[in-house]
């Protein structure tokens, strides 16, 4: 890992941790947070069209903590990125996290991006892309995405984390706290 990396990826599957850890970077280190899923929905889902640009926009400050998503600007983030933190956690702790995410954010209609709320939680039934199959269907595919994003860009380096504790174990020795 670099001394002091200031450009920094979360990559993981959908609902494995990646804002959550990308926050807690980010107030660790003190760089600036964008969410890069705000970035890309609109008023009801759609992409916003301005997204790459705000993703350069964003990138192209010295430093910076984002998830590393959205194979449109993954090349991009890559080429940028000084460290990829790679969640790379079972399918079952995956598939439960993001359940309970869902479910709860649902419950409480909790507003996501510009206006954007969670589906009813049958509509996993009627989506093919519903985030909790988006989850199951792309877990196994992580892995070779930050293995080739690795191999293009020999300056990034990758640090895979097999589960929450290792996540906190690693975060805790990247970012000590001050005493």
């Amino acid at each position: 890992m670099p001394e002091h990396p200031h450009r920094i990826l979360v990559a993981g599957a959908s609902g494995a941790g990646k804002t959550t850890l990308a926050r807690r970077i980010a107030a660790a280190s003190g760089l600036p947070y964008q969410e890069i899923d705000a970035l890309f929905h609109g008023p009801d889902w759609t992409p916003r069209p301005s997204f790459v640009d705000d993703v350069d926009a964003f990138t192209s400050q010295a430093g910076w903590v984002t998830e590393w998503q959205y194979g449109v600007v993954q090349p991009m983030l890559a080429e940028r990125g000084q460290l990829l933190v790679f969640l790379d956690y079972s399918r079952a702790r995956v598939m439960r996290q993001v359940i309970a995410r869902t479910l709860r954010r649902r419950l409480r209609r909790e507003e996501l991006w510009n206006g954007n709320r969670e589906a009813p939680f049958h509509t996993i039934l009627t989506d093919p892309e519903h985030i909790v199959r988006w989850a199951w269907r792309t877990h196994g595919t992580r892995a070779a995405l930050v293995q080739e994003a690795a191999a293009r860009n020999p300056g990034l380096e990758v640090v895979r984390l097999r589960a929450p504790r290792e996540a906190e174990a690693w975060l805790r020795r990247a970012f000590p706290s001050p005493r």
